[in-house]
This record gives structure tokens, sequence and C-alpha cells, in this order.
């Protein structure tokens, strides 16, 4: 035996060659396999450990103790070397937007929460809650993210917030108030995907207090919080002053139209310029609006009839058996295209000048528009002083072409709008803010009642004319104060159609 390992050796340092002892094979493929098995357990123990401790720590604010959220996970390993967790990003110095605002510094900034928000209506009713949210979210302190706006409504617009308002533009300018992220952090992302969040309505025109007691809480106890109706959300009065301001700089400094829709606005004024003064009209007669307040006046039977189908389409459109008769003659309706050529009449519109249809397609089309365009013949709209190719992008999509509308409703000699909703009424508070520029306020009751009487006969033309310009005297978009009603918000002077803490001269107010 000793002799056959003496040869064995002999035989190994042979063929291992000097200094070189190899082992045989057999214990070499058992001594590989022990150092793969044991190479395997530990890379799959590590995996399994590192994959505990990064779900304990997605989950760690909420169930895990609180020592958890001191520990690194590869998340936050990894960003330690790239840079600072976003959540945590330290802001930059404020954005000065002019004093004649009083702009307040923003003092020790501490994360409440986060604050997801979708809008619902037409482009002017989401501007006016995007601006309520801003206010809401810098009163709470809490991290808002860019709001989520209304595709499911009657235009189906699918723009995104960053296909009509300037994104960049919109958190920068408000950096040094309200701090506002495009999207959740990753961890907070996690959070809503596993349905770790709340969502609900507030109240309609509830005050801040409402917000600061009731959602608060709700905003700490499930760190991110879904308003997902936001219209109207907010009170027009009783409000504090800086709050009402901020209001002021988010819709006047802070929402400002993407570059591309500035430039055709910009495109568009030009071109009035060109030929003189303009009238911006809006004419809020299509069919949806007409389907949505029951108002038929003038429509054929079968016109009326596709109306109310319409509406019985819309499940969300409450009110259904409606007397257009009675609600014409209470001031409900808008002018119809026949009674607001009265009106311009009336008023002595010069006849030449442009008058600018800022609103979507006219229901009726030309035969609803004849009126209309023989006493005014320089009448015009986007798509006729724009070539197809300028609106290829902006086509289907309603909010967007609404923009256009706005910057040149804005910049009009006169604008006109023929029934108070949102859009006349964001567009009435701007133009009061830009220095009260002309903007006639019709009193929709008083006007039915004198064209009837004019259009059977018992009213001249002289003193219907008189009649109108008198009613009207006060109502050009002059200083006046807001309407305070106690209980009855709704049927107070809305906040962003008089916006009377944020004049430039107010001095005017304290005149009246």
């Amino acid at each position: 035996f000793p002799m056959r390992c003496k040869a064995a050796a002999a035989m190994g340092l042979k063929a291992g060659g000097a200094g070189k002892l190899r082992l045989p094979s057999v214990v070499a493929a058992v001594a590989r396999s022990r150092m793969m098995k044991l190479w395997v357990l530990r890379a799959t123990t590590t995996v399994l450990l590192w994959t505990c401790l990064v779900q304990l720590t997605a989950v760690g604010e909420t169930w895990g103790p609180r020592v958890l959220m001191g520990w690194p996970s590869c998340r936050t390993a990894r960003l330690a070397m790239t840079g600072p967790v976003a959540e945590k990003a330290v802001l930059p110095p404020r954005m000065h937007l002019g004093t004649d605002m009083n702009e307040p510094e923003l003092g020790v900034y501490r994360n409440n929460g986060y604050l997801m928000v979708s809008c619902n209506g037409g482009l002017n009713q989401m501007r006016a809650a995007i601006c309520d949210m801003v206010a809401i979210a810098r009163h709470l302190n809490v991290t808002l993210i860019v709001p989520e706006l209304d595709k499911t409504s009657f235009w189906n617009d699918p723009s995104e917030f960053q296909d009509i308002f300037d994104v960049e533009h919109f958190i920068t300018s408000l950096r040094g108030e309200v701090r506002i992220l495009r999207e959740l952090p990753p961890r907070m992302k996690q959070r809503v995907e596993v349905g770790m969040f709340h969502s609900m309505p507030p109240i309609s025109w509830s005050d801040i207090s409402y917000y600061h007691n009731q959602i608060l809480p709700l905003i700490q106890k499930h760190k991110v919080l879904h308003l997902n109706r936001t219209d109207a959300r907010l009170a027009n009065n009783g409000l504090p002053l800086d709050i009402q301001k901020l209001r002021c700089r988010v819709n006047y400094a802070s929402l400002k139209f993407t570059p591309q829709i500035e430039e055709l606005g910009r495109q568009v004024i030009r071109i009035l310029r060109k030929n003189g003064p303009f009238l911006v009209l809006h004419l809020r007669y299509e069919m949806d609006m007409l389907a949505f307040s029951g108002c038929t006046e003038g429509c054929t039977r079968e016109e009326a009839d596709e109306l109310t189908r319409m509406r019985y389409a819309y499940p969300w459109w409450k009110e259904k058996v409606i007397d257009s008769y009675v609600k014409r003659k209470d001031g409900f309706c808008p002018l119809t295209p026949e009674e607001i050529a009265l009106v311009l009449r009336a008023l002595e519109i010069d006849r030449s000048m442009q008058i600018y249809i800022a609103a979507g397609e006219i229901y009726g089309g030309k035969r609803r528009m004849a009126s209309l365009t023989s006493a005014y013949p320089n009448v015009v709209r986007k798509e006729t002083l724009l070539e197809p190719s300028d609106l290829r992008f902006f086509q289907n999509h309603s909010s967007q072409m609404a923009a256009l509308d706005y910057l040149v409703s804005l910049e009009s000699d006169i604008f006109v709008p023929t029934y108070d909703g949102n859009m006349a009424k964001v567009v009435e508070g701007h133009r009061r803010f830009m220095g009260f520029k002309k903007t006639i306020l019709l009193d929709r009751k008083i006007i039915i009642d004198l064209v009837d009487r004019y259009k059977s006969g018992s009213l001249p033309w002289d003193e219907f004319s008189k009649l109108v310009k008198s009613v009207h005297a006060n109502r050009m978009g002059s200083a006046s104060r807001r309407t305070v009603i106690p209980d009855k918000p709704k049927e107070e002077d809305y906040f962003y159609a008089n916006p009377q803490e944020c004049l430039r001269d107010p001095n005017l107010l304290r005149a009246l």
C-alpha cells in the first residue's frame, strides 16, 4: 500500500508539473459541486433578505416599526450616489411675480403629504379649480401633483395638463409658495398602485377651515389624498387675504398656455389688429349648451327634439324636463344669434366692427347666423383667419381651441358674453385685473323683455335702443364690489369674475 501511494504521488507530480500537486478528478468534482451549492445558497439568501427588506421599507410608514424608516434600501442607496431623493428636494429661492399682489414669503416648509386632483368640466372651469387647489395645497403644506384634466366630459378632449399649460412655468413660478411635482415619488406611487390612498369629492363652496379641519387629517393619515371633483370647492368670500392673492397669482401669472398656443393666439390678434378694432362675441350657442339648458328659442321642432334626446343621453345632466319659454323669460337662456344682433345694433356698435366669434360650432349653422352676419358683415372666427395647417394640431382638442379664444378675448377692444358661463366669468375677471377693459355684461332678463316688446311692435326702435343703452351703462366691467350673500354662495358674485382683492389700483374700490 505505501508503495502504491508513492507511485500515485509520483504520477501526480509528473502530470501536474514541477511543484504542483493535482487532486484526483473525482475529488475535484466533488469540491466544485460543494462550492457551487454554497454560492447558490448564499446568493438566494441574499436576494430573499434584500427583497424582504425593500418590502418592509415600502410599507414601513404605516405597518412597520418606526425604526424601519431610518434603514437604507436599494433605492435610497442608489439615489444617494446620484442625487437627493425627489420628495426631499430643497426648495430654490422664490420667484417674484410682482409687488402689486404682495406675495408672502415661504417659511419653513413641512410636507404633510401629497394631494392629487382630477379637474372636471371645460377649460375655464378647470382653470379656476387649479387655482383653488394650489391655494389649498399651500395652506395645508402639502405637495400638489400636477392636476389631471377632465377627459370624460361632453367635449371628450384627451389633452393633458402639459398639452394646454406651460407645466414647467407653472411649477417654477410657484416654487416659493407651494411644492408641485409632475408625478408622485416612486414610493408614494407604489402606495397608490396597491390602493393605499383616499379619494373623495370635497364639499362645494367651503372656506379654508374645512380643508384645515377635515381634509388635512385625511392627508396625514393616508399620506396621499385624491380629490376627484374640484369645481367651485373654495368659497368666494371670507378667506384670508393671502389665499385670495395666491388664487390671483396662479390665474394671472402661473397658468400660462403652452408656447404653441400663445404664439398662435398672438398670430390671430395680429391679423385682427391689421383691420382695426375688434369685438369678441362669446356666442354660447353650441349644441351642448342648448341641450343642457333646455333653451330652444328659434329652433325647429326637429332640432328641439334632438336637443331633448341629447339631454336625456347624459345622466349627469340632472334636469331633464325643462320649460324653454319660462326659462328664457327668467333670463336663464343664452341669447340667440338673432337676439344678440339686435342688442349690438341697439348699443350702436359700428357696423364695420370686426366681430370675432369665440365659440364652437353654432347650432343651426348659417341659418341661425344670418341675422348677425347681415347686421355685421365682418364676422370672423379663428377657422376663417388661419390656414387649416395652423389648426391641424388643435383639431379635436376643444380645450386647446378654447385657449386660443381665451387669448383673443383678453386682448379684444370689447368683450361681450351672451351667457354667464365659466369662460365668460373668468375672462371678465381677467380683463378687470388687466385694467377694467370694456366688458359688456348683458342683463338677459331685461333684454328678453325688451326684444319681445320690440318684435311685437309695442316698442319702437329708438326707444328700444335707448333702454338697452341705459340698462347697460353701468355694466361695462368697471370697478365694483363683489356681492356677498351669506349662506348662499352660488348666488354671490363669483370670485374669478371680480377678484377685487387683486386690483392693481385699490383706490378704485375705495372710491365706491
